[in-house]
């Protein structure tokens, strides 16, 4: 009789969480971790690319020691983060390093225009395709997971799930903020040192 009466409490009890969502929230949070790790993936790549493509630019760029110096330094911030994609300063940390190193590789990319040797260059030109395809994997994968967040978010806020969510621990999960995404995207402005257009002379004056 007791073994019948457990049986069913937790039958009762399977039905009620699955009838608030229970399951639904497992399977949403699962989907924002499996996207996160997306997310991951593909900076980690462009991370890996940055050694082989400063070393290429260096052969060449052999004055452009402070742009250098910035994408490489921007690649070891990347590199000694920690981040907690469920802690929103650790998420805009993150987000505003990997912003500093596109910005860096932009800067990069815009400086090797005025080296038609190294533009030539094959080994360049490899990277700077694997570099281009990875920009686009990474605006996908974010797209990708700010969508997951949402859907996630949406979910677990509305009745009943909010108790629900509120009663096994599961919150609110910060998201990629929209304000940084027009600087990440945006590249800078290289000027090349060309000279100034001369001024004009002033005019001569009559002879008396």
């Amino acid at each position: 009789m007791k073994l019948l009466l457990r049986s069913f409490v937790l039958l009762a009890l399977t039905a009620l969480l699955s009838s608030c969502g229970y399951n639904t929230i497992q399977q949403k949070d699962e989907a924002v971790k499996a996207a996160w790790s997306q997310v991951i993936n593909v900076y980690q790549r462009r991370a890996d690319l940055v050694p082989n493509l400063v070393a290429t630019v260096k052969g060449y760029a052999t004055h452009e020691q402070q742009v250098l110096t910035e994408v490489t330094e921007a690649r070891a911030k990347v590199g000694s983060l920690t981040v907690n994609a469920d802690d929103e300063q650790s998420l805009k940390n993150f987000q505003a390093a990997q912003g500093q190193l596109q910005g860096a590789l932009s800067h990069l990319m815009a400086v090797s225009e005025a080296y038609p040797d190294l533009k030539a260059n094959q080994n360049f030109l490899e990277l700077q395709a694997q570099l281009e395809g990875t920009e686009n994997r990474i605006s996908v994968e974010r797209q990708r997971y700010i969508a997951a967040v949402q859907d996630y978010n949406t979910y677990i806020r509305s009745f009943p799930q909010v108790i629900v969510a509120k009663i096994f621990g599961y919150q609110v999960k910060p998201n990629f903020t929209v304000e940084n995404e027009a600087a990440i995207s945006t590249a800078p402005k290289v000027d090349f040192g060309n000279p100034a257009a001369p001024s004009a002379q002033p005019p001569q004056q009559p002879a008396q």
